[in-house]
């Protein structure tokens, strides 16, 4: 399932964590972003989930069917995940088509949050306004899991990487999405864990603002088994106002 990037905040200042697909934990499980926050006098993190919905995350439109409210990339049918191509270019191939995927307009225009500031953080001064819906509350009560195993690697790996830091790169970094699915190798076998040979280089936009790099699915990709479930992401509490990001456009 795709995983929208977003900049996270280390020992040396806010990195970039590249978008990337990497394997749902379970069938079912929806991914609830991360997204920075006011919060008494203070930019609060919470961190992403997974779970039976897709609850809160500020409001931030991240593009790829995470427009603000929900999520309109796809929905689980009997056990198979099925693309919503209004919003996600899959490839199509065997094992494609049918109940794999759908069309449907009327979630984005509904769902989506328009977002001209290009900010990427909810409340406080230029913040998102948008508080959660009685379904984002209800949604946010579940049982929840935190980023997978695989999550994790990607997550240290950027955070390991000096190039992704904002201090470095002047909040553009030239590596916005994992170029292929994570956790799997082109055969579905061992996992990798390779930071390199999971990453493309995309240049930055004209405007110097971070761009996403088109996801793509593989055409036979496995739905993976359960994994143990980690322990939810802490929170991290910052002073300083997160770096603004130009929110991606939906791809039609």
């Amino acid at each position: 399932m795709w995983t929208p990037g977003y900049w996270a905040y280390g020992d040396d200042g806010y990195y970039w964590v590249p978008g990337a697909w990497v394997p749902a934990p379970y069938t079912g499980a929806l991914w609830t972003p991360p997204y920075w926050g006011w919060s008494g006098g203070l930019y609060v993190f919470h961190g992403g989930y997974w779970g039976p919905h897709v609850g809160f995350y500020g409001g931030v439109n991240y593009g790829f069917g995470y427009g603000g409210i929900g999520f309109a990339g796809g929905v689980w049918r009997g056990g198979i995940f099925a693309y919503n191509t209004a919003v996600v270019h899959v490839g199509v191939g065997p094992g494609w088509g049918g109940n794999r995927v759908y069309v449907d307009r009327t979630i984005v225009e509904h769902n989506t949050i328009v977002n001209n500031n290009r900010v990427s953080f909810n409340g406080g001064p230029g913040g998102i306004n948008h508080q959660p819906s009685p379904e984002e509350r209800n949604a946010m009560h579940e049982q929840h899991m935190g980023a997978t195993s695989v999550q994790q690697q990607h997550i240290q790996a950027a955070r390991s990487d000096k190039s992704f830091y904002a201090s470095n790169n002047g909040g553009h970094p030239q590596t916005m999405a994992a170029a292929r699915p994570m956790g799997y190798n082109n055969n579905h076998g061992a996992q990798q864990n390779s930071y390199t040979n999971n990453h493309a280089t995309v240049n930055s936009s004209a405007q110097n603002r971070p761009q996403y790099q088109q996801p793509q699915a593989h055409g036979n990709y496995q739905q993976p088994h359960n994994e143990s479930r980690p322990a939810p992401q802490h929170e991290q509490s910052k002073p300083q106002a997160p770096h603004e990001e130009k929110a991606p456009k939906e791809h039609r």
